[in-house]
């Protein structure tokens, strides 16, 4: 499937991506009030990704009806992705798409620029159990904690899961920034974004990796994933899907079905009848 903020914001898009044969469908972030983001730019191409620093922009929850409506014949489940500051504000917003009818919520704990959002709310176990639990209390359909690079990551997914969230999504972008020596100011509009692309592939594979040694649980993998083979890595690891971004950006939503046909190559060369035949395979040798 598409990693959030990645063609998740207009019908059109994502038509492009469920005919691309995305498994499922993920929206951008929503947070309950419209925001307008950062100042540009918002998206820089380096060497070893992709920097990003959109702010959260969304045209907030009284869009969202709207948005799953149009979409609701592709006949793809939709993850509708939220974000917000408090464990009451998680709530309203995982419930508002319910009603929309999401398939599923996909908290945003890690976004590695937006003050007193993401990030700044996943690095801490307390209130991860918190949102994660408001959540999962206010909604009947699967609550996913979308949880970044932090370091007690294991105790955090662990919080999630007690609290009642039924999966997790990771690795979100890494917290970097570049500088241009020749303006000599960054090169994003807010500074300090996100990493995404190759470079931080395998920090996603290792954290897919501990994570599910640990709790055996459900996980999407992203961060990384261009190839059959970068996505075989996260399902050997312990993923039961992945997520794909920077990959979509750098060489259009087609990237999607190459993946999905190399990895039933892949399973035949390796004599396996299912991707659940392989899911977390490399703890087993």
């Amino acid at each position: 499937m598409n990693a959030s903020g990645i063609l998740g914001s207009r019908p059109e898009a994502l038509e492009r991506l469920a005919r691309a044969g995305s498994a499922a469908l993920v929206t951008k972030s929503f947070t309950r009030e419209p925001r307008s983001g950062y100042p540009t730019p918002i998206a820089v191409p380096i060497p070893q990704g992709l920097l990003n620093a959109v702010g959260l922009s969304n045209p907030g929850l009284e869009a969202l009806p709207g948005l799953l409506e149009r979409i609701r014949g592709l006949g793809k489940p939709v993850i509708v992705s939220i974000a917000g500051s408090t464990p009451e504000e998680f709530a309203e917003i995982a419930a508002a798409a319910e009603e929309a009818g999401a398939a599923a919520v996909e908290l945003n704990l890690s976004c590695p620029h937006a003050r007193g959002r993401g990030l700044e709310i996943g690095m801490d176990p307390v209130a991860v159990r918190e949102v994660a639990g408001a959540a999962a209390s206010t909604v009947t359909i699967p609550v996913l904690a979308k949880l970044g690079v932090v370091d007690r990551l294991v105790e955090v997914a662990g919080k999630a899961l007690e609290a009642g969230a039924r999966g997790l999504v990771l690795i979100n972008t890494i917290r970097a920034m570049a500088i241009d020596v020749y303006a000599m100011k960054p090169v994003l509009g807010h500074g300090v974004g996100g990493l995404s692309g190759p470079a931080i592939h395998p920090v996603a594979v290792r954290a897919v990796y501990e994570v599910y040694r640990e709790y055996r649980t459900d996980i999407i993998g992203v961060g990384g994933v261009e190839d059959w083979r970068t996505a075989a890595e996260m399902i050997l690891a312990g993923a039961r899907a992945v997520q794909v971004g920077t990959a979509v950006i750098t060489r259009g939503e087609t990237v999607i079905s190459e993946i999905v046909q190399g990895l039933q190559k892949y399973l035949q060369e390796v004599g396996a009848t299912s991707i659940q035949d392989v899911v977390g395979a490399a703890h087993k040798n």
